[in-house]
């Protein structure tokens, strides 16, 4: 893992150029940063925490204003390189999850591929041996573009009669092409993991996959104020079982892994690059297996702003800020081991997400119950920045 964890290999494709910030694990505490190219500064005299600079009125001046004064902690090299979880100094710094205070929240099935997926997953019952057999079935219902739908509209309306006609109707065809987003909660603040960290999957999983998304760092008034890589990973069997399972699903020890850093918004990167990215990702298994895939956001079904205003309005607010994954197109369905059982995790796999403006996320795979506990919540946060004068300036 150590050798993945490189400047070359984690910061965007322009480097430095625009406002990187993170967090960071100090001997006294965690630090919010600023990644720089001469290294990493701390400005948590400025923010406290992350979620306290993402609500500030601007965030880029924030940094910039910080890092006047800031102490450099290190060199990038060295604290990514100590952020690998099999080489880890607890006495030196690393890299966290970039966020902290914020809500967790992620939107599902936004993208048509993983929509029929989804649907296949509910028909299937969580069986993957019977996913082929389900998927032919879906295609010859429906067929496999809905690209020009759109949700809520009046086609979508007509869509929806016919499929129920059909008989093939279903929850996960309702927010994909319906008027309302699934928007759920993937973990509570402050448990996801960052880049470098081990991610778990529940051991009684037999089927499931890594979800490579884009996350919106989004503020208490829900402005939308940069953007950072997540890892939804998705047991699809559990799911599959029932939709009332999605906590089981989706909110398990390890189970989420944010970063490696939040880039925000500003004349080097906006949404519009968002709306643009094309994220690339790969699965190495420890026995040589290889998995490539990709996600496209020009082909999300709903704008990442409509999303935004469908998780945080009139109707539900985030004092604190919030995270929102954006959803993916990648779903796969090619066999790993045995014909017909598609692509389920091995313990040891490393997942690589990567797209040129935000860099690449590294993470390897274990199960939950092996992975390090979460023991560092809100409560232990703000205890110690109590400790060390920071709580009035949160």
């Amino acid at each position: 893992m150590k050798s993945l964890l490189t400047p070359e290999n984690t910061l965007p494709e322009d480097g430095c150029a625009g406002t990187l910030v993170g967090r960071v694990q100090l001997p006294e505490g965690p630090a919010v940063v600023a990644i720089r190219g001469d290294g990493v500064y701390d400005v948590t005299a400025e923010a406290p925490t992350m979620s306290t600079l993402l609500d500030a009125a601007d965030p880029v001046a924030v940094v910039r204003t910080g890092l006047a004064t800031a102490n450099r902690i290190g060199d990038l090299a060295d604290i990514l390189a100590n952020s690998a979880h099999d080489a880890n100094d607890p006495s030196k710094p690393w890299f966290l999850c970039p966020v902290d205070l914020q809500a967790v929240k992620a939107s599902g099935v936004t993208f048509v591929a993983s929509l029929l997926e989804r649907v296949i997953e509910e028909q299937a019952r969580g069986d993957a041996g019977k996913a082929e057999a389900v998927r032919q079935t879906m295609i010859d219902a429906i067929g496999t573009d809905l690209s020009e739908i759109e949700p809520g509209s009046e086609s979508s309306a007509r869509l929806k009669d016919l499929l129920i006609e059909k008989g093939v109707w279903s929850q996960y065809l309702e927010v994909g092409i319906g008027p309302d987003a699934e928007i759920f909660t993937k973990g509570q603040p402050m448990s996801s993991l960052g880049t470098g960290a081990e991610i778990g999957i529940l051991a009684a999983s037999t089927w499931n996959n890594p979800e490579p998304e884009i996350v919106l760092a989004v503020s208490s008034e829900g402005k939308t104020v940069g953007a950072t890589l997540g890892n939804d990973v998705n047991l699809r069997d559990m799911e599959g079982r029932s939709a009332l399972l999605l906590g089981k699903a989706k909110d398990n020890n390890a189970s989420c892994s944010i970063g490696p850093f939040i880039r925000l918004f500003d004349d080097t990167f906006g949404i519009e690059d968002v709306r643009k990215a094309e994220l690339a990702m790969s699965v190495e298994g420890a026995d040589g297996y290889r998995l490539t895939g990709s996600s496209s956001m020009s082909k999300i079904s709903r704008d990442p702003l409509d999303l935004v205003s469908q998780a945080i309005g009139k109707n539900h607010q985030y004092p604190d800020g919030l995270v929102l994954f954006l959803g993916t197109m990648f779903a796969p369905v090619e066999d790993r081991e045995e014909p017909g059982a598609g692509f389920t995790h091995k313990v040891g796999d490393v997942v690589r997400i990567e797209t040129p403006k935000l860099g690449a996320l590294v993470n390897r795979v274990t199960t939950s119950d092996k992975a390090p506990p979460w023991t560092f919540g809100t409560r232990a946060l703000i205890r110690n920045l109590a400790e060390r004068g920071l709580v009035s300036k949160i």
